[in-house]
């Protein structure tokens, strides 16, 4: 199995980043572009919570449903039920550093699949994958909060 981890500081209260990543707009929100997500079922935040939908890489689909554990104002996991990967599970940790500033800390525990379908995954999902990808999400993260201000 492996670990990927990313960090980044948002100026903003633990509160407002909780409640940003718990919205269920919020992967919409936070997947760059050329990916479109496509949302099928997205319930609110809860423990046992789905999501599901489908990532668009242009004609290529992507289907996944994760299910949502430890929900807490210091963070969420999701794990997924069916997708891409032989395994998924990402934990979001809120950690506040001080009344307007607040750290996020992303966990991904992840295994790709056997045979050729690795080689999909691995070029999405790999480490230099993931980097682009949290790196995105860490901008898009500070410029909505800060539009919610």
């Amino acid at each position: 199995m492996r670990i990927f981890k990313y960090n980044f500081t948002v100026n903003a209260p633990l509160e407002d980043v909780a409640a940003f990543h718990q919205d269920t707009s919020a992967l919409k929100k936070l997947s760059p572009r050329p990916m479109i997500v496509q949302l099928h079922q997205v319930d609110p935040m809860a423990e046992n919570s789905i999501s599901e939908f489908t990532l668009w890489l242009g004609p290529i689909p992507i289907r996944w449903r994760a299910i949502h554990s430890n929900i807490s104002t210091n963070g969420f996991t999701d794990t997924q039920e069916k997708g891409p990967m032989k395994y998924w599970k990402h934990t979001h940790s809120f950690e506040s550093i001080d009344e307007e500033k607040t750290r996020i800390q992303e966990k991904v525990e992840y295994t790709h699949p056997e045979g050729l379908r690795s080689l999909f995954t691995r070029l999405l999902f790999g480490r230099l994958g993931l980097n682009l990808l949290f790196t995105y999400r860490k901008l898009a993260t500070r410029r909505h909060i800060g539009e919610q201000k």
